[in-house]
């Protein structure tokens, strides 16, 4: 509850500000504007995104920013939805690529942060996802040094 009020705060302390300096009328153009743009923005990143996620599962590869992006365009999305003037420009900063990639690397990070006992670690490869067994029994030791039982497959091959 006191988040709400919080936010009543600000949004009416935005409109007033901004009203005060350009007045009413030029108040309520520019948050008509915004969400019509706001709109359009989604729209278009959202299909950008969709299709950059096609794009990468097809060819195998990981998605994570691909998946990234579609989450933050959303949220974009919903906050042009949620009346207010700072919510508008706060979901139009989402919808802007440059803008988009500072939330997402600022998303990771945190999430690397908040995690330090897991084992994290970015995924930067753009190369294919190769599926894999995972064995539970204890690896065989000869002589003290561990031995990894597999094939080799020359490059060649691949």
């Amino acid at each position: 509850m006191p988040f709400v009020l919080l936010y009543l705060v600000v949004e009416i302390v935005a409109l007033v500000a901004l009203g005060s300096v350009i007045g009413f009328g030029w108040t309520l153009l520019v948050l008509l504007a915004g969400s019509v743009l706001g709109l359009l923005l989604a729209r278009r990143e959202g299909l950008r995104a969709a299709q950059a996620l096609t794009t990468a599962m097809t060819k195998g590869q990981v998605a994570h920013s691909e998946l990234t992006d579609g989450l933050l365009v959303a949220a974009g999305g919903v906050l042009l939805f949620v009346p207010g003037l700072v919510t508008d420009v706060a979901g139009l900063l989402l919808l802007l690529p440059p803008t988009r990639a500072l939330v997402r690397r600022r998303l990771v990070r945190a999430a690397e942060e908040r995690a330090p006992g897991l084992r994290t670690a970015r995924i930067r490869a753009e190369g294919p996802v190769v599926d894999g067994v995972v064995v539970d029994h204890p690896p065989r030791r000869d002589e003290g040094h561990l031995v990894i039982e597999g094939t080799v497959v020359p490059r060649e091959a691949r």
